[in-house]
């Protein structure tokens, strides 16, 4: 993914800055504990498409 256009990219729920995890290829918003997939590059930022991160996931967020 693009760096830049991770800089300009932010949550379409709540506009908080997106973490991009490239293992799982998605973007992560601390303050509503979504994941939004990337596919084939492309960032998918529909709330019906993301999905909720469970309580490990949002512990490795915080640190």
């Amino acid at each position: 993914m693009d760096s830049k256009l991770l800089e300009i990219l932010a949550c379409p729920i709540c506009n908080s800055t997106l973490v991009h995890d490239k293992a799982a290829q998605e973007l992560l918003c601390k303050a509503d504990r979504l994941a939004f997939p990337v596919r084939d590059g492309i960032p998918v930022m529909l709330e019906v498409e993301a999905r909720a991160l469970n309580a490990e996931e949002v512990d490795k967020l915080k640190s």
